[in-house]
């Protein structure tokens, strides 16, 4: 009764009838198909520029220092609004108001372990009596009582589940967090997880967990082992070493059918992949699995034998569109590449044709790359896949000379040029293209928008030698050499974003405080279990300036990537034209667009009379039935409107850091908030701790 109640609700919202009194956003993609999109209308085309600030919640655990961030979409249910804070507090929130009603710590006196957060999960009984919201913090996946904030004694133990559980090999310290909650079906909730992308990683397997009671009650191996479908298209034996193949951005749940969708990353490592021959299913696949059993129906796996990190970045859009007169349900999915791949849900046939293409081989000894890469015809790419030297910034002589004797020294063949030693253009970078904030689509009318950052990255890898015999030493530098540097530099210096430099770092930590980060991980940095006592002592040794034996040299990889790296011009702007960050609606349909926008500027630019540029963006949009797409997302702080139809900008308000997240919308007393999180802290903006809600004046 409750449900259909609910229903009526929504659609008297969208005939245009006065705003029901209470109508939820009950997980992070505003309903179990990740739509991200609201029925309701009382904000408007016609009165969203009226809209102001309704209440600001301050959770006060920024970094007064930088580096923290709130990239959560809070969930919102019977009014009031779940979601954690920078140290991965969970809060409960009035709708209507921003205050407080409680807080829960997951540390529970443990040591912090700060990593990302999108979100957390709800579900309560079918007669209300038992409500939970599950928050996970580190390893553990916690179950916490929505009415008064405690944990819940019989869950787990004592209120929480192992992340490590059942995955069917101890994978000792290494790194196991999640990031996206997961979706509730039923009476389980099925979770994945984000492993390392290095050497030693944890198996990215997808798990189904008793909401009441915490245990696994089934188990879908990304890694396939053997005798199971998939298996074939790995070494073998490589089931019980092979890591990644994780479902790290969430998934999308057709509640009729009794599906999830399930986007899954990259085996590990990333950009090396001379020890894992083969496809390498089910990485950088979406599966469809039955969600009260696990069985696998179909999958689509969209990039063979990655060695680009191309992780399906968020799950799907599930909609239903009209394609040759008949009504179809369908699955979209978007990737950091800048595809949208559109499947019937029912079989996973591609509704748009897609072609395997060929893609260059590696030069890379011992590495194999796989033939062809699939390409789907349409939608064209909502990013730029290629650049040559007409791409590169103009915005002055000296930016475009430095680009073009760099560009001169790259590969730069396009999509698929795997990684070289020489350095290879990745357009989209790493970071898309698509990411996490992921797409919202208009289920009325089929259309998506997507935003994208649209700037390169530059993939380089080292060669490092095979000792000639199994007891050649290795010093400190050597370790650093093959585990640190992607992040941390060869300079030790750092991005300057979220990875810190380590010059001096012995004037912050000892020596035991140096290898305690290693062996646990400290906030984004994952821990390193695979490194042995003796080299753990070297490194550390190495960054206190002294020279430590690390051991007999045992790994096999020949080559390791030699760090993340944004290709920047000398004036701090990406090395390519703009737009550098991008809006695009497209109609799901007949797989064209109906417009492109840049989305965000920097002031600085503007001020000399250089139109919009774009910016990088970590966040999405959401679309309502007001005829408006939400989204903040931009370096430049602020949330923005946009007519859905036209793309035209109606409203836009500053934010009292950047807006890396997905807002969500809801109504409380008849009254429609949007609401964002506004906690900065990445591609070098400064951090914030607020949730920041709008409405129109009462």
């Amino acid at each position: 009764m409750k449900r259909a109640l609910v229903i009526l609700a929504l659609a008297a919202c969208a005939r245009g009838a006065p705003t029901p009194r209470d109508v939820d956003w009950p997980v992070t993609g505003g309903e179990p198909g990740n739509s991200r999109h609201s029925p309701l209308a009382q904000i408007d085309r016609t009165t969203v520029k009226r809209l102001r600030v309704a209440w600001i919640h301050h959770t006060g655990d920024a970094s007064p220092s930088g580096g923290t961030q709130i990239q959560a979409t809070p969930v919102v249910v019977h009014g009031v609004l779940y979601a954690t804070s920078p140290t991965l507090q969970l809060l409960a929130l009035r709708g209507d108001t921003g205050e407080e009603l409680w807080r829960f710590d997951p540390w529970q006196g443990q040591r912090r372990e700060i990593h990302a957060n999108r979100g957390v999960a709800y579900w309560e009984s079918p007669d209300a009596s038992d409500r939970r919201v599950f928050v996970t913090a580190g390893r553990r996946l916690w179950a916490v009582d929505a009415a008064s904030g405690k944990p819940v004694a019989t869950f787990g133990h004592g209120g929480w589940a192992d992340l490590a559980d059942s995955l069917g090999r101890d994978v000792g310290g290494g790194y196991l967090i999640a990031t996206s909650p997961g979706v509730v079906y039923r009476d389980l909730l099925i979770q994945g997880t984000r492993v390392s992308e290095s050497e030693g990683a944890a198996p990215g397997h997808v798990r189904a967990f008793d909401v009441r009671t915490g245990r696994v009650r089934w188990t879908f191996h990304t890694i396939p082992r053997p005798g199971e479908h998939g298996a074939e298209t790995w070494p073998e034996g490589a089931w019980s070493s092979a890591g990644g193949a994780n479902s790290w951005p969430g998934m999308s749940l057709d509640t009729r059918r009794g599906v999830v969708f399930v986007p899954l990353g990259s085996a590990t490592p990333d950009f090396y992949g001379g020890d894992r021959a083969g496809a390498n299913l089910y990485a950088n696949a979406l599966v469809a699995l039955d969600a009260a059993t696990g069985r696998r129906l179909w999958h689509f796996q969209t990039v063979h034998h990655d060695v680009w990190d191309r992780d399906l970045p968020t799950a799907p859009n599930l909609v239903t569109l009209t394609r040759d007169g008949r009504r179809v349900d369908a699955a979209a999915q978007i990737t950091k590449s800048g595809f949208v791949f559109v499947f019937d849900r029912e079989t996973g046939r591609p509704l748009f044709p897609v072609e395997e293409r060929p893609a260059p081989p590696s030069d890379l000894s011992g590495e194999r790359t796989w033939p062809t890469q699939p390409i789907p015809v349409k939608p064209a790419p909502f990013a730029r896949q290629s650049m040559t030297e007409a791409d590169l910034t103009d915005l002055s002589p000296a930016a475009h000379d430095s680009a073009l004797h760099r560009f001169r020294t790259l590969r730069h063949g396009g999509l698929f040029d795997p990684p070289s030693r020489e350095g290879t253009v990745v357009l989209p970078g790493f970071d898309g293209g698509g990411e996490w904030g992921g797409a919202a689509v208009d289920r009325e009318t089929g259309v998506l928008y997507v935003n994208a950052s649209d700037v390169p990255w530059i993939a380089a890898m080292r060669e490092v030698p095979a000792p000639a015999t199994s007891t050649t030493a290795r010093t400190g530098a050597d370790v650093y050499a093959a585990n640190c540097v992607a992040c941390h530099k060869a300079d030790r210096r750092g991005d300057g974003d979220r990875v810190p430099s380590l010059v001096g770092v012995g004037a912050r930590l000892s020596t035991d405080q140096i290898q305690q980060v290693i062996r646990r991980g400290r906030g984004f940095m994952p821990a390193f279990p695979s490194l042995t006592d003796q080299e753990t002592r070297a490194v550390a040794a190495y960054l206190l300036g002294a020279t430590t034996d690390a051991g007999a040299a045992s790994r096999s990889t020949r080559y390791r990537f030699a760090g993340y790296e944004r290709w920047r011009g000398p004036d701090g702007y990406p090395a390519i034209k703009p737009p550098w960050g991008t809006l695009s609606a497209i109609d799901l349909n007949t797989g064209e667009y109906r417009w492109r926008i840049p989305l965000g500027e920097h002031a600085a630019l503007t001020a000399k009379g250089i139109p919009p540029t774009g910016t990088e963006q970590y966040g999405g949009p959401i679309v309502t039935a007001g005829g408006l797409v939400f989204i903040a997302a931009t370096m430049d702080e602020k949330i923005r409107a946009f007519d859905k139809d036209s793309g035209a900008l109606l409203w836009e308000a500053p934010l009292p850091a950047a807006g890396y997240a997905t807002p969500s919308t809801y109504a409380v007393g008849g009254r429609q908030y949007v609401v964002v999180a506004a906690g900065g802290g990445k591609l070098g903006t400064r951090s914030g701790d607020a949730y920041v809600a709008f409405a129109l004046p009462e």
